[in-house]
């Protein structure tokens, strides 16, 4: 920057002359005036709104925020597990041959239940035309011993499959048993019996204090032997179901066999219970 000059004093040279100093300072200074107006005035471009734009909308990271999006992670991964372990746990993962088994035995027991509708049909018809004692009597003796196989009180004998479990290692847990009866009655199974003890709806299972199971206060020793009176097709075909049975025992280690069988004998009986606070109703 070069040093600023001094301003030449005008009366120093003659009126009507132009001091050639003057002149020279005069050009040198800039117009004060001129330089304000003519200067171009500051403009905003567009790129420059979008920044600051972007900037106003940009989130803040607080911890609310941090919490709230902690939280929505959380509760979508839930999501993404329960869908999964359903789909999983479906029927999508079956085979098409066992779909059409296990529809098979739904119709079959469909039409089981069609002909004990029929004959019951044709019981109470034939009580209402006056039959006689003689077709009361039969209907009752074929009413009685039907619930003497539900409720375990009588021998039954028929199709049906043997479920052998080796527990060498007492892997074996009460719902798991539990889980095999529950399969088994609801692909048709008439009676079950484990071992020696037979399974009715008041069979509870459980385990001593060395891990043995347990049924009906009855201790049981390995291998397991579960034999069940139905479909036999159908009972093997749900237990092998991906996810069932089979599968989980074989998970925990222990290599289960089914085996179909006719006949297959159900012997054990459970003592019969009157009911201590349960009373008929005959009001109806």
């Amino acid at each position: 920057m070069s040093p600023r000059k001094r301003k030449p004093d005008p009366e120093a040279s003659p009126p009507g002359e132009v001091d050639p100093a003057l002149a020279a300072y005069e050009d040198e200074v800039p117009d004060e005036t001129e330089s304000v107006e003519t200067r171009p005035a500051a403009s905003q471009t567009p790129s420059q709104g979008w920044g600051r734009l972007a900037r106003m909308g940009r989130p803040r990271f607080t911890k609310a925020n941090l919490l709230v999006t902690a939280l929505a992670v959380l509760l979508g991964f839930a999501m993404v597990t329960q869908v999964q372990q359903y789909r999983a746990s479906g029927l999508e993962n079956m085979r098409q041959e066992d779909l059409v088994t296990l529809l098979d035995g739904v119709n079959q027991q469909s039409g089981k239940l069609g002909d004990e509708i029929n004959r019951l049909t044709r019981t109470r018809d034939s009580l209402r035309a006056g039959g006689g004692d003689a077709a009361a009597i039969k209907a009752a003796e074929d009413r009685l011993a039907a619930l003497g196989i539900l409720a375990g009180t009588v021998r039954a004998t028929g199709p049906g499959i043997i479920l052998t479990i080796p527990d060498q290692a007492r892997q074996i847990q009460p719902n798991n048993v539990l889980d095999t009866v529950q399969e088994l009655r609801d692909a048709g199974a008439e009676a079950i019996q484990i071992n020696d003890s037979r399974v009715t709806a008041n069979t509870w299972f459980g385990l001593t204090m060395q891990g043995q199971l347990i049924v009906d206060g009855k201790t049981l020793t390995a291998p397991y032997t579960v034999r069940a009176i139905g479909d036999p097709h159908t009972m093997s075909t749900a237990l092998a179901i991906p996810g069932g049975v089979l599968e989980t025992l074989r998970q925990l280690g222990i290599a289960a066999t089914v085996a179909s069988k006719n006949p297959v004998e159900v012997t054990a009986l459970r003592p019969s219970e009157v009911p201590g606070y349960a009373q008929a109703d005959t009001a109806r």
